[in-house]
């Protein structure tokens, strides 16, 4: 029961930190951030790229785990290059949103590496 409150929880206040609109000029950095560490965790992307302007996403999907090891340079990863178009921001990062276990233990540490400091992403 209190798992479920508390996914709730951490699935609403991931909402309304994504339900922040993006400037028309300039994005900022760590708001930008927020939204490719998303999408890094959602795709697993070994590289993100986001157009706001144009509304286009641009991914490095990892294809294969098993090639990977952490403990040295990985040059030779099998990736997927992908381009995305989203019609509204906010609907595609909700869409990116998973209900895991494991997902809500890292959205609670953007929670935590976000909400810190909100004159950050105040624009």
């Amino acid at each position: 029961m209190e798992n479920s409150i508390l996914h709730g929880r951490i699935l609403e206040e991931m909402n309304h930190l994504l339900a922040q609109e993006v400037p028309k000029q300039k994005v900022p950095q760590k708001l930008e951030s927020l939204h490719k560490d998303l999408l890094r965790k959602h795709y697993n992307a070994a590289d993100v790229s986001i157009d706001y302007h144009r509304r286009r996403v641009k991914l490095a999907i990892v294809m294969d785990d098993a090639d990977y090891d952490p403990k040295k340079v990985n040059l030779h990863l099998p990736t997927l290059h992908t381009n995305l178009w989203f019609r509204n921001l906010y609907d595609f990062l909700k869409s990116c949103l998973d209900k895991d276990a494991k997902s809500m233990a890292f959205y609670s540490s953007l929670l935590q590496n976000y909400t810190s400091n909100k004159k950050e992403l105040a624009y």
